[in-house]
Formats: structure tokens, sequence, C-alpha cells
């Protein structure tokens, strides 16, 4: 792993790509710190910088992620890894580390924003560790969705054309679901979805009719116990699903110093859940 991870470090700093995203990042969340923070002499950092990073490093970040897998298929380069004695886990954590290794060199860069609000106003220090914290673990459930989506093509602009549409899908998910549907029959009709979703996936994995079918029967019956007993459940059960990837409605307790376990175990897990996906995706490849 850390063989793969120094040659995809290394590889930022030798190829555009990575001195594009650097580039980019900090010439446009430089602009914003002197335009929301030194022209109007506002102090707050996480307010002015963070807010506007965020946003930045969503529009940035697939330039960073679209090359991770999608190079390696495009030079066919990746049967040299796949038949390489290493695990695929061991590639997919390697490349993932090197992305957020420089992302989080990038980032640093931008505490001299910090020092320079330190030493002329009034620096809140908690707020701003806080802000940087969940900026990093924001970033690097951005990087594991980019990361996920190389993995899945060969062409470097469809990856980081569909990167970004899920990344902006995921930075206005607050907004689509304060418009979804909260009552019990929607609840119940959705969740008999996600089970027929769950069965399509393990049958097209596993071309196993029995299975699909008898995981879909056995989600079928658990829908119709739980909404037997307590359908209560229900109410509101598609804005709780939908909302899970809802990256930046935690964000706010790391900006005020708040730093919850809830919130470091869902980052954590988010990110982990899309290496997971990408390391199937390569594991079937393999084996293809």
């Amino acid at each position: 792993m850390f063989a793969i991870f120094r040659k995809e470090l290394r590889s930022f700093f030798m190829t555009p790509a990575g001195y594009i995203f650097m580039s980019l990042f900090l010439l446009l969340s430089g602009i914003f710190f002197v335009t929301a923070n030194l022209f109007r002499m506002n102090s707050n950092f996480n307010a002015g910088f963070i807010g506007s990073a965020m946003f930045i490093f969503m529009l940035v970040s697939p330039i960073l992620t679209m090359k991770l897998f999608s190079d390696e298929q495009r030079f066919k380069t990746d049967q040299l890894l796949l038949t390489a004695p290493i695990r695929i886990t061991d590639i997919v954590l390697g490349k993932y580390l090197a992305a957020m290794a420089f992302f989080v060199i990038t980032l640093a860069v931008t505490v001299l924003y910090a020092l320079i609000i330190a030493i002329y106003g009034d620096l809140v220090v908690s707020e701003t560790v806080g802000g940087y914290l969940g900026f990093i673990l924001l970033g690097s459930s951005f990087i594991a969705v980019g990361l996920f989506i190389s993995s899945t093509t060969d062409n470097q602009v469809v990856a980081a054309l569909v990167t970004f549409a899920s990344l902006l899908f995921m930075w206005i998910l607050d907004m689509i679901i304060s418009t979804l549907p909260t009552d019990q029959t929607s609840g119940v009709v959705f969740a008999v979805v996600l089970a027929l979703a769950l069965s399509l996936w393990l049958y097209l994995s596993t071309r196993n009719i029995i299975i699909g079918a008898g995981v879909f029967l056995v989600c079928a019956a658990v829908i119709g116990t739980v909404y037997g007993i307590k359908p209560e459940l229900f109410t509101g059960f598609i804005g709780r699903i939908v909302g899970w990837f809802s990256v930046l409605k935690r964000f706010p307790d790391f900006a005020k110093g708040y730093v919850r376990l809830s919130s470091l175990v869902y980052y954590l897990s988010f990110s982990g859940f899309f290496v997971f996906l990408a390391v199937r995706v390569i594991e079937k490849r393999r084996w293809s």
C-alpha cells in the first residue's frame, strides 16, 4: 500500500492535474479570503474563508480524483496492478490516501490566511481548528466519491463530470429533502423500491435469481412486520434515508468548534462506504 501511496502522491507533483488543482484552489480561495475577510475587515474565518473554500473544493476536486483509476484503465496499466501480488484493498487505499495527502498539503497553505487574521484581528482558535477538521473530513468524503466514480470508467472527462454532478447533488440535497413526501405510504413504497434495488444488485452480481428473490422476500417480510408493529417509523422515511448522503448538514458543528463523535463516525463511514464500493468494482474487474 505504501508503494502505491508514494507513487500516486509523486504523480500529483509530476502531472498537470495536480498543479491545476492546487493552483485553482489556492487562487480562488485566496480571492474569497481577500474579499470576504480582508476587504470587509471580518475576523470570522469560518464564515468568510472556510465557507467559500468548501464550495471551491467541490468545484475542483474532480480534477484531483478523475485520474486515480481512469488513467490506469486508459493506458492499460491497470493490468499490472491487478496481476501484482498485492491486495485490491491496498491498491485502492494507497490511491485514496495519496489524494487525501495532496489535498491536506494544499489546504495547509491556507493556514497562512488564519495567521494573518490572528496577527491583525481576533481569531477564534477553537472554531478555526474545528472548521479545518470538518473541512478535511468533508474533503475525504468528496474524494471517496470521486475515487469510486473514477474506478468505473476509463475516461477522465466522464469521471470528472459525473463526480462534479454527484457532488453538486450532495451540495443541494438538503433543499431536495425539504420537498420529499413524508407520509407513511410513500415511506413504505420507498422501502420496497430499496428492497427491489438491493435484490437486483445481488442478482446482477451473482447471476443467481434465487439469492436475489430470497433477499427481496426477506426484506418485504421485514417491511411488512415493521409496518404492522410500528407504522410511524415510515413517516419521513424517505428524508431520513436520502439525508444520509447530506454531508453538509453536519459541518456547522465543526465550524462552531464542536467536534461530535457521531459526526466523526458519519464522515468516516461515508468515506469508507465509497472506498469499499471502489474495491468491489476493481475486484470484479480483476476476475472478469
